[in-house]
């Protein structure tokens, strides 16, 4: 019998009144349910009550530890949050199981990326680009959450989402069904042009420190996107566009 999926594994929290407030007007979105804080009031908070209560979503309370530990954001919650389902988030066992043991798969892993607004677009992009995933760790990498949302355009919500506890057990786990592991690195051969392997998981580093020491041993090998003119680099948003659009082109 399957594992059964972790809460944080199938929903994406929204906390703040506007975001909130957002996702219950969406009609395209899932709301599982909204908590609010006990002792919360206002016009806002009963604006989210009126559209939870209009869509059918349940709404609970809770104290205002639980709301700030729920949301992960002690500062910006505002005492509200909502589970939104992300039909596309998986466990990386998950998505392994479904994707099955032949069909060949593109994916782009994240290893430390830290700016919200970059995982927002690196999300964008790759949803828009068909990949089968994006690996986003569930430490190293900032959580989904407004400010990813905002970045991805909303996209985040229905985006292929692949979660491990780190970027290298979720690469251990891609290697052994038989994904070639390449990091995304200067020096390395041309991305453009590399024979590469019908399963490929791209490995995307750090803003300021590229690849991770604890990644690298987990490569077959590292790829470069070439440069002229004397760039040396790409923002690791923009590195990744070309990556997956380059891995849809080879389709």
């Amino acid at each position: 019998m399957a594992s059964p999926v972790s809460p944080k594994d199938s929903f994406i929290t929204v906390y703040g009144r506007k975001p909130v407030l957002e996702a219950l007007d969406d009609e395209s979105l899932a709301v599982d349910k909204v908590i609010i804080a006990e002792g919360t009031r206002g016009d806002s908070v009963r604006a989210i009550t009126d559209a939870a209560r209009r869509r059918g979503v349940p709404v609970q309370r809770a104290s205002a530890h639980r709301v700030k530990v729920l949301a992960g954001n002690g500062r910006h919650d505002q005492g509200v949050l909502a589970d939104v389902v992300a039909p596309r988030m998986a466990p990386v066992p998950v998505f392994l199981r479904d994707l099955g043991s032949r069909r060949p798969a593109s994916v782009l892993v994240l290893d430390r990326v830290t700016n919200p607004s970059n995982v927002g677009m690196i999300l964008r992009t790759a949803t828009g680009a068909g990949l089968d995933g994006v690996l986003l760790p569930r430490r190293g990498v900032p959580a989904i959450d407004p400010l990813v949302i905002k970045a991805s355009a909303g996209v985040a919500f229905s985006a292929p989402v692949l979660r491990s506890a780190t970027a290298e057990e979720g690469l251990a786990q891609l290697k052994e069904a038989g994904f070639g592991v390449f990091g995304l690195d200067a020096g390395g051969a041309d991305l453009l042009t590399a024979d590469l392997p019908p399963r490929v998981a791209l490995v995307l580093g750090n803003e300021t420190d590229g690849l991770s020491p604890a990644v690298r041993p987990l490569l077959d090998d590292l790829l470069a996107i070439p440069l002229m003119g004397g760039v040396e680099s790409l923002n690791v948003a923009s590195a990744a566009a070309v990556a997956a659009y380059e891995l849809h082109r080879r389709r």
